[in-house]
């Protein structure tokens, strides 16, 4: 190649590479867990709350809707709100083991579940009033280990994850179990394979996408109920599920996952990271920190923030 032809060729992947960066995908997050904070987009964080989350949402105005583990200053959970202006108001304070979940909802409410030797899910009103409850349907031995990320759907029912139940129970508004999504390992009967179901998804044409934690495997169902999609390490460039507890479906159908576990071996192993369908990865986070993260909620995709519901 002769001189004019290479500083030609150069400038082209000059220009080529400068355009494959302008066009990388970025996201900020809330994210919750031991620690608690939104990172911009530019890695850096632009705000932080001193306690450990189980889960979050961060409204359209830009209300925070946090939920509490449990600790010194609330033994059984809580879920509080922060305003725009910074004011924390206690939304629900925890009356059992721990509160697991708090889903705002289209008309204002919040959907909780507490674990405890009753297990139960529960609507408030914004001021605390409950206006719907029923009993949860799992195992009472473990109170840990009985649900997580509890979500209501478009159509007035409820996809509660049960973890040493194995299942995604689907209750009526009365709580009347009308299905399960049974996410035992294929050819696992007893259970070897800790397949425990934490966040469960409601998308598409009636898809359910449930993350199975200890089973480090993200998988998707139809609305039959059958498998349909399974992520798997085997699908990674490395060991990148580990515990994938949390997980958002975007609005262009990639997935983002959280790997609880991260870090605690390798801290600069991706916190987050997204996959298109056909489990090309399209975007990672990483922390260099061995705390985790529990789960968290995409809030801006180069610099645009998302719309319509947050599915997660």
């Amino acid at each position: 190649m002769n001189p004019a032809t290479r500083s030609v060729a150069l400038i082209a992947l000059l220009i080529f590479s400068t355009s494959a960066i302008a066009q990388e995908t970025t996201h900020s997050f809330l994210a919750c867990g031991k620690n608690t904070y939104v990172m911009e987009a530019d890695g850096t964080k632009s705000w932080t709350y001193p306690a450990a989350t189980r889960d979050g949402y961060i409204l359209e105005d830009g209300t925070i809707i946090l939920t509490l583990s449990k600790s010194k200053r609330y033994k059984g959970g809580a879920v509080v709100k922060i305003g725009v202006d910074k004011a924390e108001t206690l939304l629900w304070k925890g009356t059992q083991s721990e509160v697991n979940s708090a889903q705002p909802t289209q008309d204002g409410n919040f959907v909780i579940t507490e674990a405890g030797n009753n297990p139960r899910l529960f609507e408030i009103s914004p001021d605390g009033e409950i206006v719907l409850e029923f009993p949860l349907a799992c195992q009472k031995e473990n109170h840990h280990m009985q649900t997580r990320m509890a979500r209501k759907l478009s159509d007035g029912t409820y996809l509660v994850p049960h973890l040493l139940d194995f299942a995604v129970f689907h209750y009526d508004a009365d709580g009347t179990i009308s299905s399960k999504l049974d996410t035992t390992a294929p050819g696992d009967s007893e259970h070897k394979i800790h397949t425990w179901p934490f966040t469960a998804i409601r998308h598409g044409d009636g898809q359910t996408l449930v993350c199975c934690t200890h089973g480090n495997r993200v998988v998707d169902f139809d609305r039959d109920g059958k498998i349909a999609w399974t992520l798997t390490n085997d699908d990674l460039p490395g060991q990148w599920l580990q515990d994938p507890c949390g997980a958002q479906v975007l609005p262009n159908g990639n997935i983002v996952i959280t790997s609880y576990a991260a870090g605690r071996a390798n801290p600069h192993a991706p916190k987050l990271f997204e996959v298109t369908r056909d489990k090309k990865v399209v975007w990672t986070y990483t922390d260099g920190q061995k705390v985790g993260i529990h789960h968290f909620q995409i809030i801006t995709t180069n610099g645009t923030r998302l719309k319509g519901p947050v599915l997660k």
